[in-house]
Order: structure tokens, then C-alpha cells, then sequence
């Protein structure tokens, strides 16, 4: 497209802007506060690519990384003012980068298209139509954008900017012409109709539009109120127009003769199934459906016109599959269609929903949906199961969804998993044989046995919770937290739908720490070892004593140095992990815990300078890494500092063989060869008492008495006493001949606790198994900062450490494994292949609750997500029980695939049955249903 010339710079490049940049800031920020307070259906917000605004926001002095505009939430408004260097000035508004034309587009400005698959906030920002109407006044450029706020939901109300109004495509029967109608959604159909008969000049009174989806008559429609949403209308699809007043006609009202057709309403055909009687295998309409007779409802109006590509005529022909029928995309909806195709293919949920479930139907219940969502599904299912190889479109289902859940409306990409998770829980409420629930007071634990309070629980869960779904897909985990300050337990049993699983990559870090020998027994060695991320310090002490071979009695210390001093230490056992960072140096000391009660001594190092003749005043600076050890006399003089420096120094010195600095020096911060290094001390010890000899007699060490900040100085002889149990620190001067004596490098190479780049480079990357995921889930871990428990006995919100086991395993497991990853302002995949079986998956080992009952699963389904975020795509891989032969689903075309070949990296969510036990009655559960 063509740009417009800002207007903003003169000849000689100066700007001449009516607003500085902090001015502008502020217009724009009090504009989008004050839109924020007044928002209301019919608002108008702006489209503006992201590359343009973030040049406009470091221009303004705005952390980019804030993406202001980016999220309604007005946290992300947040901002901050730059360095003081100036950000060059934006240039005139460009969004080509974000409409499908480009540059080339020339095109009117209600013509232009925006391109599909936009992602907001990466690809986009939406700005109200007041700061538009600024920044076009400041920069010019354009094209304008405008899309209109819109109100979504039933129960929940939402506003969302309608970025991809609905895209149909007009067919005018008189000539056959096409041309495209651009229309919110929620516009009416009189709307349409006065669009339609505006473009093609012709008289309302005499234009028929009918729903002509996949080039087929489906419903006439009439000039009404109903939304174009409500009516099923899909982006992209076809209307088409007719004439009724004789004098025009076409190939579209005519049969195959050539003879005009009359033209009537047609009603729309019903599917071969009814609720009552399961499949038919004849061409005639059902006998009707219960949910009709509910009054004051919309199920009738919602449900009649079921007619999605697929009719009465598409039932399945004698010797024709069953269960074998795609789903046709109805505009990114592929993630629908996989979640779906892997639920119409649950053995449980075919046998319950090809059965008479109306009188199940909960129209009352306030946290369903009516019954509708029940029913938009069984319908689609029974489709899916009785029209043979004929892809379907979920069209009803689909303006279900958006009905009830405005998350999944409009036509951008979103996660199966979000939409498996509401509709097991909308199908369990609209199927809820509960109707009234009853209120019940939970009682605490009070160190009652485990399976009587778990039984407690899923009896109260069973009296206000009843249906297939949580007969065939709840389970139950058992949670305990505890408060890190009184040790307050708390023990709940809570239902689950299925079990979120994360990536051991995703909750571990590798952490790398240098330990010492405070007692002088050995070389430092860097070890590099896996811990929570939200773990605390305990988690990391407990890692390094795996690691080092500590002694049962030996302590470590822990300590960050800083400019080669300690700048703290890490004492705290639930010093948050978080609070290390990667780039910093952490060191431990391997101390003898009968010494920790004496005096410690902290050894700082510097370079003795030729140059200096005034020992006390000399400026040298410190080098490499603190030593800490501890005083074993009652009061330690300044000879037995001496001695202790002496033994601490002595794994250094350079007569040491080769084999033995090698191990320190050639590790590459792994931990190779333990087993040596740990034997290695008693050879060692007898070189150390050798050198404490000869250092006696060949060494007087340079010292002074310094404070922890290194910052004052003052001497001391052998026969100074000092006071026991106070922490002492000297400063050692080095020279040449302490520099010849030594190894220093020892002291001055420590790693950082994580080089970026370093893991993939020296460890191979190897699969991850299910069972590693399901032992991150099950693992202890403390809650996050945003997650605190309030603890009952404390009085306050605590972060608890948290326990997660499983109880008792539903007949149908799912498995979601976490490949998302969330940031602030940026989302992710992880694309690393899990390792999971398709038979025998054996989660005895992790269920609790031994009650003798097989949990042994085999898989049926999976649905698989390729690509990254935003253009990714999703499709299912689906087992006919039946036939024990594996189903590729790609939306409409299905195909059967080995099942050799199901294990890819993308799986995303794993469906497993459980086997070798008889099947669970519809209404059966694992505790008894006798009621209070």
C-alpha cells in the first residue's frame, strides 16, 4: 500500500511534532485509561502492527517489553522511562506488515484485509479510537484499521474486540456473479439482508438468502434480530441470493432437466438418530427429540437446523465403517476438531451417548449450560458415528461453544486442552443427575486415616456431583501442604478430569556450585546438579551431599561471592532458589560439624605489589575466591590462624601430581570420577601433614586482620588472643614466592551456577518418558509466590510446600503434557518427544490406595499439536476399539496410520481406558452410594 507522507519533517530533518515524546506518553496514557472506564458494546479500537508501535514506544520512553496496548489489563500499563539515550522517531504509521496485500495493496480502506493467523500483542496492538485519531494527527500513515468492541457469553459477559469480522462470500443467482460481505457476527440478519440487496440493487421483498454452506441449500433466511453467529454462519462460507418474482431464474432453481424448481422453504433434514433409539440405518427422519418439550427453552430453535454436510440420505451403507467421519475446519477451528475426534472416540461416552440419555438432561442447574452443550454434542457424535466416511461440520456445535464459552468464538487458533477441560466439565454439568445440590461442610483431616476422610470426600463430591463424566472420568488425588513456619499440615482428597503433566525441563534447573575443603583434605571441585526451580536452599544442600560423597559428619555452607568477597551467605533453609541467579558464582564448604561451634575464619586473597614500601597502606586489589575455616581452640591466638591458613592453603601447592590437579582442573564442572576423589583423601592427608612441615620452616605469611567488606586493616602477632566463637577475617598478601608455591588458578576459576549453552553442548539430549513427567507432577514443591496457602494455625498466607499423590484412577486417564510455556508477555512450545506407552501403562506404583483394583491403561487416542504458537495445527490420532486399527484425523480427511508411527513429538494430550477389568456400570463409582 501507499504510505502517506507524515508531514511531520521539515527539509533539514528536524521534527516538528506539536508534542514532545513524554507529552505524547501521557496523551496516550490518560486516552487509554479513560477508554478503559467508559467500555461499551459498539466502541471502535484500532489495529496497528507491533513492529511500528514498539519504534513509537522506545521513542516515548516506554519499556517495550510492557506492551502497553498489547493487554487490556491496566498492569500492563506499567511503564518506564528509558535510558537517557533518545530513540529515534517512529515514521509515519505502518501496517503493511500485517495485511494481506502488503504494500501492493491499493485498495479502498473498508476493503483491506487483515492477515489471518494474527497473534495480538506479537503480531498487532489494539489502540481506542481516540489514540488512533493522536497518533494518525502525529505520524499520518496508515491504513486506518478500525474494528468495533463486542459483548460475548451468557453467563459471563465479556467485551472482546472483534479484530476478524465474519467473511461471507455472496452468490447471486440471477448471473452467478460473486462479490464478499464483510459483517460483525453479532450483526442481525435484517443487517445482512440490507447489505446483501444494497450491493446487489434489488428490493428487500423480493430477495431470498439462504445459508448455502459446501454449495448446498440448507436454511432460508429470514430478516430477523438473530445474530449471523446464532444462525451458524461460518468465515468464508457461501450465501446465496434469489429472486422471487418469476422473472429471474438459474441454474441454481433448476433440476438436472433444465425444468425451474419451486421454490419453497425447506426444512431443514434431521439426523438418522434419535436420543431414544440409537441408530437407524434407514432414510427416514427421526421421530422427534425429548429436548423439545422443555419450556422456555432454546433447544428446540438452537438444535433444528442440524443439518452440517451431512443428512439422512449420508447414513451408513450395509458393510460401510463406523467412526470413520472427519471434521470439515470451519476457520481454525482444527483444535476443536482434534480435542473432539479424540471424546467421539472414548468407548464409554459412544456407548452413553448412542443411548437414551434425555431423561439425564439438567436444563435447571445454574452452572450448566441448559442441556444445550450436552445435546449440540450427542448430536454431533451420533453424526460422527452413523455417516460413514462423510466428513462433518460441527457448524451447531460450534455456535454452541461460542455461545457459552466466548474464549473459543471468532476464528482465531486456541488449545485443545483449554477446550477438553470446559467441555467435560460443561457436559458433567448439563448431565448432572443431581438436581438440587445440597450444601455439606467440609471437615478437616484432624489425622484420621487417609481412606476414611477420602472416602468422606468423594461421597460429599458424589452428592453434588453425579454423571457419566464423573462416572467414567473423575478421579481423585489426595493434596497436602505444609507451612514452612509452624509445620501446620493440611490433608484434602479433590476430584481431577485429567492430569497436567509438565516437562521435567520445564520445573528443573541445573545449578553448578564449587565446593571446598575447609579442613584443607582436598582440591575444590565445581558440581553441576538438577533442583526445582521453585525449590529452596535445602533442595540444593541435599543435591551437593548426593553429589560430593558428604560425610554423615560434615556440613556444607553455602556462600555467593561477589567481587572476591562472600557477599552472603545462604543459611536459610527455605531461601528461595529463585533468589540465585544464573550468572552468579556460589560456593560451598565442606565443614566438620563438631568445628561450626568454634571460631570461623574467613581467608581473603591479594596480589602483593614489588612497588609498595608501606605494608599497612598499600592499595592491592583482591583476587580469586574466599576461603572459610573454623578454629578448633577454645581462643584461637594469632599463631593458630597461621596454622590453619597453612592447612587450608595446602591442596594447592604445585608439588602435587599432575593426576591429582588434572581430576580438579580436567572435570569440566561434571561429576566424573566421584568414586576416586572420594577415596583420594587419605593419601592426601599425608602430603598435607609433609607440607605443613616444610611451610613452617620455609613460609611466614603475610596477614592482617580485615572486617567482612575488606575495607580496614590492622596487624596482629602469633601471641594475640582473640575472643572464641566470633567470626574472624584476614586478608593474605601474596607474593612470587607464595604465587611459585601455589596453584592459584584453583582459587580464581569457579564456574557461574548456569552457562547459557554449556548443557547442550556437553550432555546428549535423551527422551522424556511419561513416567518423568507424572513423578514432575507428583513431586513435593513448594507453592509459587503468586500461590500462597493461607495457613489456618499461622494466621497468614504462607508458601507452603505442596504434595500431590494420586488416589483413585477414572476408567478413562488424560494425560496433558505441558508444552506451553507462559511468561508475562511471552508464550512458548517445547517440543520435546515424550516417550509414552501405547499398552500396558502400569500406574500402580503411583496410585495410594490400594484397594486391589487393576491400573493398567491402554491408549486410544492422542491429539497432536505441529508447529509453533499462533500458525501451529492441530489433528488427533483416534483407535477403533473394535477393529484394533489406528485413525489419522486431519479435520475432514481420515486416514489409517501404523501404530508404529503414533509417537511423535508432537503429542499433547494422551487418552488412556483402562483394561483388565470388568467395565464400570453408568452410575458406579469406586466408594459405595449410600448417602447421609
Amino acid at each position: 500500500m501507499t504510505i502517506q507522507d507524515s508531514g511531520f519533517m521539515m527539509e533539514d530533518g528536524v521534527s516538528c511534532l506539536p508534542c514532545t515524546p513524554e507529552e505524547q506518553k501521557k496523551i496516550v496514557i490518560d486516552l487509554r485509561n479513560e477508554s478503559e472506564r467508559n467500555l461499551k458494546e459498539g466502541n471502535l479500537y484500532f489495529v496497528i502492527s507491533s513492529r511500528w508501535f514498539r519504534k513509537w514506544e522506545r521513542y516515548v520512553g516506554i519499556d517495550a517489553d510492557a506492551n502497553l496496548i498489547g493487554n487490556q489489563s491496566s498492569d500492563s500499563w506499567h511503564m518506564n522511562v528509558t535510558s537517557s539515550m533518545v530513540a529515534e522517531m517512529p515514521g509515519a504509521i505502518d501496517n503493511s506488515d500485517i495485511v494481506q496485500n502488503g504494500s501492493d495493496c491499493n485498495c479502498k480502506e473498508n476493503e483491506i484485509q487483515l492477515r489471518r493467523n494474527l497473534m495480538e500483542g506479537q503480531d498487532y496492538v489494539l489502540v481506542p479510537q481516540r489514540v488512533w485519531v493522536k497518533l494518525h494527527e502525529w505520524y499520518k500513515g496508515g491504513p486506518a484499521l478500525p474494528r468495533k468492541m463486542i459483548l460475548q457469553g451468557v453467563y459471563h459477559r465479556t467485551f472482546d474486540v472483534e479484530v476478524y469480522p465474519l467473511r461471507l462470500k455472496l452468490i447471486d443467482s440471477r448471473d452467478e456473479s460473486q462479490s464478499v460481505i464483510w459483517l460483525s457476527r453479532k450483526a442481525s440478519l435484517s443487517e445482512l439482508f440490507q447489505r446483501v440487496c444494497a450491493l446487489r440493487g434489488i428490493e428487500q421483498n423480493k430477495a431470498r438468502i439462504w445459508d448455502y454452506f459446501n454449495k448446498r441449500k440448507h436454511t432460508q433466511l429470514s430478516a430477523s434480530n438473530r445474530s449471523l453467529e446464532e444462525s451458524n454462519l461460518q468465515m468464508d462460507q457461501d450465501i446465496l441470493l434469489e429472486e422471487v418474482d418469476g422473472h429471474h431464474s438459474s441454474r441454481f432453481g433448476m433440476d438436472s432437466t433444465g425444468n425451474e424448481l419451486a421454490l419453497v422453504s425447506m426444512e431443514p433434514s434431521r439426523s438418522s438418530f434419535t436420543i431414544a433409539g440409537g441408530p437407524t440405518l434407514s432414510n427416514g427422519h427421526s421421530s422427534g427429540y425429548k429436548s423439545n418439550q422443555y419450556p422456555g427453552s432454546s433447544l428446540s430453535s438452537g438444535l433444528k437446523d442440524t443439518d452440517d454436510g451431512f443428512d439422512a440420505y449420508n447414513t451408513v451403507r450395509k458393510g460401510e465403517k463406523r467412526g470413520l467421519a472427519g471434521l470439515q475446519n470451519l476457520g481454525n477451528t482444527c483444535f476443536m476438531n482434534s480435542a473432539l475426534q479424540c471424546l467421539v472416540h472414548t468407548p464409554p461416552l459412544v456407548e452413553y451417548f448412542l443411548k437414551d440419555y434425555s431423561d439425564e438432561i439438567n436444563t435447571e442447574n445454574p452452572l450448566g449450560m441448559h442441556g444445550e452443550l450436552a445435546l449440540a454434542f450427542g448430536e454431533l457424535l451420533r453424526k460422527l458415528w452413523s455417516s460413514g466416511q462423510t466428513a462433518v461440520a460441527p457448524r451447531v456445535f460450534k455456535g454452541k461453544l461460542a455461545r457459552f464459552a466466548p474464549q473459543f468464538s471468532g476464528y482465531n487458533q486456541h488449545d485443545s486442552q483449554e477446550l477438553l477441560a470446559f467441555l467435560l466439565d460443561g457436559l458433567h454439568e448439563d448431565l448432572n443427575r443431581v438436581k438440587k445440590k445440597p450444601y455439606i461442610e467440609l471437615k478437616d483431616a484432624d489425622g484420621r486415616p487417609d481412606e476414611e476422610v477420602a472416602a468422606e470426600s468423594w461421597k460429599n463430591h458424589k452428592a453434588r456431583n453425579d454423571s457419566v463424566i464423573v462416572d467414567v472420568c473423575q478421579g481423585q488425588y489426595k493434596s497436602t501442604l505444609v507451612c514452612p513456619v509452624c509445620n501446620k499440615i493440611s490433608i484434602t482428597f479433590d476430584p481431577f478430569m485429567y492430569l497436567s503433566s509438565p516437562l521435567p525441563s520445564t520445573i528443573t534447573r541445573t545449578m553448578t556450585v564449587t565446593v571446598f575443603y575447609g579442613d584443607g583434605s582436598g582440591l575444590p571441585m565445581p558440581y553441576t546438579v538438577s533442583v526445582l526451580k521453585n525449590g529452596f536452599c535445602k533442595d540444593l544442600l541435599l543435591a551437593l551431599r548426593t553429589a560430593c560423597c558428604l560425610k554423615t559428619d560434615e556440613n556444607l555452607l553455602l556462600a555467593e561471592v561477589y567481587e572476591n568477597k562472600i557477599y552472603r551467605y545462604l543459611e536459610m533453609p527455605l531461601e528461595p532458589l529463585a533468589s540465585i541467579k544464573d550468572d552468579e558464582h556460589i560456593v560451598a564448604f565442606r565443614i566438620q560439624k563438631k568445628g561450626m561451634e568454634k571460631t570461623k575464619l574467613v581467608i581473603f586473597h591479594r596480589w602483593q605489589e614489588k612497588s609498595t614500601t608501606d605494608y599497612l597502606k598499600s592499595g592491592k586489589e583482591l583476587f580469586g575466591t574466599p576461603l572459610i575455616t573454623y578454629l578448633g581452640e577454645d581462643q584461637p591466638s594469632g599463631a593458630d590462624i597461621e596454622t590453619a591458613i597453612s592447612k587450608v592453603l595446602s591442596p594447592f601447592k604445585r608439588m602435587h601430581s599432575s593426576a591429582k590437579a588434572h581430576i580438579g582442573k580436567g572435570s569440566d564442572f561434571l561429576s566424573d570420577g566421584l568414586d576416586e576423589l572420594c577415596s583420594s583423601s587419605d593419601a592426601q592427608s599425608i602430603e598435607n601433614a609433609e607440607f605443613e612441615g616444610a611451610l613452617s620452616m620455609d613460609l611466614s605469611l603475610r596477614l592482617l586482620l580485615t572486617d567482612d567488606r575488606v575495607m580496614n586493616f590492622k596487624s596482629f602477632k602469633k601471641d594475640t588472643l582473640f575472643e572464641p566463637g566470633k567470626i574472624l577475617s584476614v586478608v593474605m598478601d601474596w607474593t612470587d614466592k607464595e604465587q611459585g608455591l601455589y596453584d592459584a588458578s584453583y582459587l580464581k576459576d569457579i564456574p557461574e551456577v548456569h552457562k547459557a549453552g554449556f548443557a547442550a553442548k556437553k550432555t546428549r539430549q535423551e527422551a522424556i518418558s511419561l513416567s518423568s513427567c507424572l513423578d514432575a507432577f507428583l513431586v513435593e514443591e513448594p507453592l509459587g509466590p503468586d500461590d500462597m496457602w493461607y495457613c489456618p494455625r499461622c494466621k497468614e498466607h504462607r508458601q507452603a510446600v505442596k504434595k500431590l499423590d494420586l488416589w483413585m484412577l477414572p476408567e478413562i486417564i488424560v494425560f496433558h503434557l505441558k508444552r506451553f510455556t507462559y511468561g508475562r508477555y511471552l508464550k512458548n512450545k517445547i517440543d520435546t518427544f515424550v516417550n509414552f506407552p501405547i499398552h500396558n501403562l502400569d500406574l500402580s506404583k503411583y496410585v495410594k490406595n490400594k484397594d486391589g483394583q487393576s491400573y493398567v491403561y491402554e491408549l486410544y487416542a492422542i491429539s497432536n499439536h505441529y508447529g509453533g504458537l499462533g500458525g501451529g495445527h492441530y489433528t488427533a490420532y483416534a483407535k477403533l476399539i473394535d477393529e484394533n486399527r489406528w485413525y489419522h484425523f486431519d479435520d475432514s480427511h481420515v486416514s489409517p496410520v501404523n501404530e508404529s508411527d503414533i509417537k511423535t513429538s508432537a503429542a499433547y494430550l494422551l487418552f488412556y481406558k483402562r483394561v483388565n477389568e470388568s467395565k464400570m456400570e453408568i452410575g458406579e463409582s469406586s466408594y459405595s452410594h449410600s448417602t447421609s
